[in-house]
């Protein structure tokens, strides 16, 4: 019997160290609401799933340097209880693939992801408010990131040195775009700047040597000294509102590029004395519907297009327009300001709808 009471005894002690055991690979400790933070994560690497609770309390923080430096770690999963993401969490994870946010973060701290270089894709939730400084720094390996559509501010060189990213939303929650956000990223070809942005600071885009175009929403109020050091690429700045007020050499080296104003806008003769460009030309293409170019030749549908002389301008389809996807047609050039536009395809469509914008 005392032999059957020590094995009964030695199982039951088996079962209550099983579950401390599934996070040994995490220091914990407590914060002051009574929720754990990950104070170090002491695993083996590879792919790590970030437990919601841990002894019935709910995780809620990744602490300072928590997975500092940890070269092991391919792939993490950050769960729906983690709100905050401290300063240098991943830093320096070489071998980081992969990382699934979960939706309840709203803060991601400096340097939070920097020097990840083979991690290629990211997608922040809307839950987040704050990007802070450097955070994506020197992850070379980024070809894209979504952007939450609650993120207020893109911290100091937030994604400097992601050579390998080619395009960039900026949702329309943002307001600044901090000094140097996306400094040194040589791939970028494509930026969509959000409609309530009022600063871009310092440096923001400098060296972004593969932008051909960019568009200016009529937010913007404010562009740093060297916002748009691009460099020879850059062929068109293409402004919605008044003329911001600029730092010095906005477009220090751009020397292709030409800016371009809304009718009805001011302050561009200040920026033409300011900008470093040569003087900024009207963007005024119209589609004439009224002329005898208007409508079906030879079995295609067309119409002629005014503006500006050598305005370069691309024409765009949809088929639907409450819920349109635009599809690009044509570039086209206004010599001597005008251009005649001519569509094939339009008897493939019950409908088609045409619409100008920049290249």
């Amino acid at each position: 019997m005392k032999s059957a009471r020590k094995l009964v005894q030695i199982c039951l002690l088996s079962a209550v160290i099983l579950p401390t055991a599934v996070n040994a690979q995490f220091d914990f400790t407590t914060n002051n609401d009574g929720t754990l933070n990950i104070e170090m994560y002491i695993g083996s690497g590879g792919v790590v799933d970030i437990p919601m609770t841990t002894n019935g309390l709910k995780v809620t923080s990744i602490g300072e340097a928590a997975f500092n430096i940890k070269t092991s770690l391919t792939s993490v999963t950050i769960p729906d209880s983690i709100i905050s993401i401290g300063i240098n969490a991943f830093h320096g994870c070489t071998d980081l693939t992969n990382v699934t946010m979960g939706t309840n973060v709203t803060s991601i701290g400096d340097w939070a992801f920097s020097y990840c270089p083979v991690l290629t894709s990211l997608s922040i939730p809307d839950s987040v408010t704050n990007i802070g400084n450097l955070t994506f720094a020197y992850s070379s390996g980024l070809t894209s990131v979504t952007l939450g559509t609650n993120v207020v501010s893109i911290g100091l060189a937030a994604f400097d040195g992601c050579s390998n990213l080619t395009s960039v939303t900026i949702p329309n929650s943002v307001t600044s775009i901090g000094p140097y956000a996306f400094d040194f990223c040589f791939s970028l070809t494509n930026v969509t700047i959000g409609t309530s942005v009022t600063n871009i600071e310092d440096g923001a885009f400098g060296l972004c040597t593969n932008l051909t175009s960019v568009t200016i929403p009529n937010s913007v109020l404010s562009i740093g000294n060297y916002g748009f050091e691009v460099g020879s690429n850059l062929t068109g700045v293409y402004f919605e509102g008044n003329a911001p007020s600029l730092g010095s050499d906005v477009f220090y080296s751009d020397n292709h590029a030409t800016a371009f104003f809304m009718p009805g806008t001011t302050g561009w003769d200040t920026f033409n004395a300011d900008s470093g460009l040569s003087p900024a030309v009207l963007w005024n293409p119209q589609i004439q519907t009224s002329d005898a170019g208007f409508g079906v030749r030879t079995n295609q549908f067309g119409f002629n297009i005014s503006g500006t002389s050598n305005l370069v301008l691309v024409v765009e389809t949809s088929t639907n327009l409450v819920n349109p996807v635009w599809t690009p047609l044509k570039t086209v050039t206004l010599n001597n300001g005008l251009s005649y536009f001519s569509d094939s395809q339009w008897t493939n469509y019950l409908c088609r709808f045409y619409r100008l914008r920049s290249p």
